[in-house]
């Protein structure tokens, strides 16, 4: 067979898998839908566990951020926990409602908001800690240490490589 016949016999196959239609792709292969599915698993065994604090886990991560660097304004908060400054402010107003946090006019920006724990922030985060800490060990028991070591640092990798990607609204064109 010559090249040009070569080419016409790869276009009509081409063709004929056109239309055949797309190779399935069952959902139990897509990484987006494990993703999905392994984060929906995540917040029900959180939810199961730290049901009693009233706290969503990222509620929880904007308290544990907040411990960790004893304070920040919104913006830097938001950005930490990728989010949109909209939906973390919301989750900083329900926890300053309930006396978890406190929320002023940053001393060097007015516009800005600093943020930090309250003590009864601090306690009640100390008091959930086990609970947390609970969650996210059955959400990883049916891995060995080193598959969760694995997963965790191929978790890290696929994000490092998405940082700029903070929100949904982000994918948005």
């Amino acid at each position: 067979m010559d090249e040009g016949e070569a080419r016409l016999r790869g276009g009509a196959e081409e063709d004929a898998a056109l239309e055949a239609g797309p190779v399935p792709w069952p959902l139990p292969e897509r990484p987006g839908f494990l993703m999905r599915r392994l984060h929906q698993i995540h917040v029900s065994l959180f939810s199961e566990l730290c049901g009693a604090f009233r706290v969503t886990p990222l509620q929880y991560s904007l308290l544990s951020l907040l411990r960790a660097c004893d304070g920040a304004d919104q913006t830097t908060l938001a950005n930490t926990v990728a989010l949109d400054r909209t939906t973390t402010t919301g989750a900083l107003k329900r926890l300053q409602a309930r006396g978890l946090v406190e929320r002023s006019p940053s001393p060097t920006d007015r516009r800005s908001q600093h943020c930090r724990l309250t003590p009864e922030g601090r306690t009640l985060l100390h008091r959930m800690e086990g609970a947390a800490r609970q969650a996210h060990d059955v959400t990883m028991a049916p891995l060995s240490a080193a598959e969760q070591a694995t997963l965790i640092h191929l978790m890290k990798k696929i994000t490092a490589a998405h940082a700029q990607r903070r929100s949904a609204g982000d994918l948005v064109a």
